[in-house]
Formats: C-alpha cells, structure tokens, sequence
C-alpha cells in the first residue's frame, strides 16, 4: 500500500475488544485490515441503499403512470368475484 492516509477513529470499548480479538486470533493482520473491510462492506451497503431507492422510484413512477388509483377493496371484491365464476363454471363441466 504506497499511497495511505493515516486517520484517527474513536471507537466504543466494545468495538474496540471486538477489533483486538479479531487481530489476536488470526482473523485480520492488523487493525486497519479489520477497518478496511468495514469500510468496503459499508460503501457496498450503500451502494446497494442506493439502487433500491432508484428501484423504489422508478415503480412508483410505473404505478403513477398505470392509471387512476383503484379501491382496494372494490378490487378484491371483483377479484373474488371473477374467481368464485371461474370455480362455479368448472363445477358444471
């Protein structure tokens, strides 16, 4: 790593054992290995935060545009409906 940048970090006793433990028993080399992968895993998450936020919007900009907003229960009551018919006319074959 030729091109590093030294930074100060407080961390709370309990992170801070959880970090020395990780480095005692062999899990990371060092300290900043244990940082850096915490960093990689949180610019990961907020990568991911961030494309569902852009899926978020971009459904409710199809259901926006799909029409005028429907009453769920009259929905489900022609939904019922349709089915209890289908139900009804497979019962008469």
């Amino acid at each position: 790593m030729a091109n590093v940048e030294k930074v100060s970090v407080a961390l709370t006793p309990e992170m801070a054992a959880m970090m020395r433990e990780a480095v005692d028993t062999g899990e990371y080399a060092s300290a900043s290995e244990v940082m850096r992968e915490a960093l990689r895993d949180w610019k990961y998450r907020r990568a991911q935060r961030a494309k569902a936020i852009e899926e978020l919007g971009r459904l409710w900009d199809a259901g926006m545009g799909s029409g005028p907003a429907v009453d769920g229960e009259e929905a489900f009551a022609r939904i019922k409906m349709n089915l209890d018919d289908k139900i009804a006319q497979r019962g008469e074959e």
